[in-house]
């Protein structure tokens, strides 16, 4: 019958978008949050010990740490998102078997303002 079929579940996310979802809300203050605050930041959308699980698996992979206060706790992130991104981008470039070809790919994509940044960075001037 139409219209007694239960909704369905918002789609399921896999872990690692979990994780990025959990750092993105702790980055985005300047505070250690408790997952209950976690999980108010991102609406509900996630059960309270889908965030705990979600903090547990950070502090164990050594993203974020925790602050014991009582019984509950509060998680900061180890590191800010740039320092993240920024130690990714060497994990790839150390995975391939030419880094350097690997830049110059990159390179190529960059938007004329991240090119403009990345030659400020390397001391270069315009023009």
């Amino acid at each position: 019958m139409a219209g007694t079929t239960p909704r369905r579940r918002a789609e399921r996310r896999n872990p690692g978008e979990l994780e990025s979802e959990v750092l993105a809300t702790l980055w985005a203050t300047d505070r250690a949050l408790t997952p209950a605050e976690i999980q108010a930041e991102l609406r509900g959308d996630l059960a309270y010990n889908t965030v705990h699980t979600i903090l547990r698996r950070l502090h164990d992979k050594g993203l974020v740490h925790r602050d014991a206060d009582g019984r509950r706790g509060a998680y900061r992130p180890v590191k800010n998102a740039a320092q993240m991104t920024a130690e990714a981008m060497h994990r790839a470039l150390d995975r391939g078997p030419d880094p350097i070809a690997a830049l110059q790919h990159f390179v190529t994509g960059l938007s004329p303002a991240e090119e403009k940044a990345l030659r400020e960075l390397l001391g270069e001037s315009d023009g």
